[in-house]
């Protein structure tokens, strides 16, 4: 794919991604119906995965690969139906994280909300500066403040994420390990 073209689709997937947010926020209807889908914690498996393209494409230098990665990432999370039941800690967990992104935004809620967009661009410049230490440690770190943000703001609850996070943690780093350790 020519530069123009990726280009253009990736910026074309950006919008696609900023599109989805506003309207996840901002309609309360799409907001309920994407969470109830992701009480499918099927969900919460598969997002963590799409690190792994999203890093391999900023290594490629696709813009088009890196931002329709992240924005299979956000919608992911209504990819799988409603599952039949769920554990009291992840209805717990949810509510938790529905009513973060549903209350009020104050000062400091944006700035710890700005940690998501902060973490792709350290994602995406350590792959595409092929700096493999730089992007170990911020794979390893989002997952870590991850589940210390879970634990810290929603208590026990919060421990519903911890076997998803080390399975996507540890998938992460040894697919990428072995995709860049391979012989060309």
């Amino acid at each position: 794919m020519n530069k123009k073209t990726d280009f253009t689709l990736g910026i074309l997937f950006a919008i696609a991604t900023l599109i989805f947010i506003i309207l996840f926020l901002s309609n309360d209807t799409f907001f309920n119906w994407a969470f109830e889908r992701h009480h499918n914690v099927l969900s919460w498996y598969i997002r963590p995965l799409f690190i792994i393209p999203m890093v391999i494409f900023a290594y490629k230098k696709s813009l088009t690969g890196i931002f329709a990665s992240i924005f299979a990432l956000f919608t992911s999370m209504f990819w799988f139906p409603v599952p039949e039941t769920s554990s009291p800690q992840v209805l717990e967990f949810l509510s938790f994280e529905m009513d973060y992104l549903k209350g009020t935004w104050t000062a400091p809620k944006l700035i710890m909300s700005l940690s998501v967009p902060i973490f792709f661009i350290m994602l995406i410049l350590s792959a595409w500066k092929r700096n493999w230490k730089w992007l170990l440690g911020v794979i390893v770190g989002a997952a870590v403040l991850k589940f210390l943000w879970s634990i810290s703001f929603s208590g026990e609850a919060g421990m519903s994420i911890l076997k998803p996070a080390l399975i996507g943690l540890l998938l992460c780093i040894g697919v990428l390990f072995y995709y860049f350790k391979k012989p060309n």
